[in-house]
């Protein structure tokens, strides 16, 4: 009898031990026609290494130092001549917000440069560099109350 439920015990632990973001990653690309789209891109998910969006400046929110207070991330890859090369991301922790949706939305993949994206969002930006060009970041402030007082828990 023991032989029989040991499988379902061992999926248990493994669904268990599985990181809750996982079962939230709803990453996808939204597209707006054949040059223009973006990426909506939760932090560590699968589509976010794929990406390689590794030194996005993304602060959690759930962080109890932090109060509900963080950052999400847009990011705009771009050629050693400064045309953006693939779709924007934005990643987000929670819900995207439409503001930044709409300006991403409006730059077309191979012919927004670096010009066009700092029109759009200023200086204020951190670099990343590839082999094949430059990753731009854009931090923005996000406040999240539910993790204020620990999502809820007590």
């Amino acid at each position: 009898m023991s032989a029989r439920w040991f499988p379902l015990y061992v999926l248990l632990t493994i669904v268990s031990l599985a990181p809750a973001a996982f079962w939230n990653d709803d990453s996808h690309y939204v597209s707006l026609g054949s040059r223009h789209g973006y990426y909506i891109v939760r932090p560590d998910s699968q589509l976010f290494r794929q990406l390689g969006l590794y030194e996005a400046p993304v602060i959690d929110t759930a962080d109890p130092l932090r109060h509900g207070y963080g950052a999400d991330a847009l990011a705009f890859e771009f050629n050693r001549k400064g045309v953006l090369i693939a779709p924007p991301a934005y990643i987000a922790q929670a819900l995207p917000n439409d503001f930044y949706t709409r300006r991403i939305g409006l730059l077309a993949r191979g012919h927004a440069t670096v010009h066009d994206v700092e029109a759009t969002f200023g200086r204020n930006h951190s670099l990343a560099t590839r082999q094949d060009g430059f990753i731009w970041y854009y931090a923005l402030s996000v406040y999240n109350p539910f993790e204020e007082s620990g999502g809820g828990r007590r």
